[in-house]
């Protein structure tokens, strides 16, 4: 009887410690957003990169089509891009207020608003940190999920609630905790749409690591945009106007 508990005695004390090491390798959301600012390039070099201008290309129809492309960031909250081919431009803008668009592709050249459902996605492209630095004064909720896997890379997943109503999902990279993939469920048009962005290629441009390549599209989508920047320069000058629904003539 004596040796039977001693037994169980010993073997609780050898388990004890190896599911208190487990519990302490969890990392909290706190610490996974401090190691992604680090992995970025420290929060003093990303509050210095004030704007930022992205050149390169954009391949649509399983890359059949490639379009000029160009993104111009700006804070706290303004965004172009641009996609050109054959002298056509598209054109979406957010000046941190109201979006619009230019759609020569679906025949119509002249300026348009948009909608609040067609601009979030816009306001999110507008972020020059991501969506986990800032997130309290952005007004979000971020909770840990544990691992998932990644295309074999088990990375940290983080559930990010904006205060628009989406939510995204944050996949960190578990070596360099930078983001892999960004899942994003949002009510569009009155119906759920999920958008998965897979972000790669980070190169550090004026001490802050940028993805340099970006595939976006509808969850389960075989036929997804992909932006492969060629050229980056941060903290360019760049006139408000740009961002602005232009005036008439």
């Amino acid at each position: 009887m004596h040796l039977q508990l001693a037994i169980l005695l010993f073997c609780a004390a050898l388990i004890a410690p190896a599911g208190f090491s487990q519990e302490q390798k969890a990392p909290t959301v706190d610490e996974l957003v401090a190691k992604n600012i680090d992995a970025k390039g420290g929060v003093d070099a990303l509050r210095a990169l004030q704007s930022l201008r992205l050149a390169g290309k954009l391949l649509v129809q399983e890359g059949q089509i490639e379009l000029g492309y160009v993104a111009t960031k700006k804070r706290p909250d303004s965004v172009r891009t641009e996609a050109t081919l054959q002298g056509m431009a598209s054109v979406q803008a957010y000046d941190g207020k109201e979006g619009w668009r230019i759609s020569p592709f679906q025949g119509r050249k002249d300026p348009e608003k948009m909608s609040a459902d067609d601009l979030k996605p816009l306001t999110q492209d507008a972020e020059i940190d991501g969506p986990l630095v800032d997130w309290k004064e952005k007004g979000s909720t971020v909770d840990y999920l544990g691992t998932e896997d990644v295309d074999g890379t088990l990375a940290h997943k983080l559930k990010v609630a904006r205060k628009n109503g989406d939510v995204s999902y944050v996949y960190l990279d578990p070596d360099h905790f930078l983001e892999i993939r960004i899942l994003t469920q949002r009510i569009q048009h009155g119906a759920q749409v999920e958008e998965e962005t897979d972000l790669g290629n980070y190169e550090k441009i004026d001490n802050v690591f940028i993805p340099f390549s970006i595939e976006s599209g509808r969850k389960g989508d075989p036929d997804k945009q992909k932006v492969i920047i060629d050229k980056a320069e941060a903290n360019v000058s760049v006139d408000d106007a740009v961002f602005r629904f232009p005036a008439s003539k």
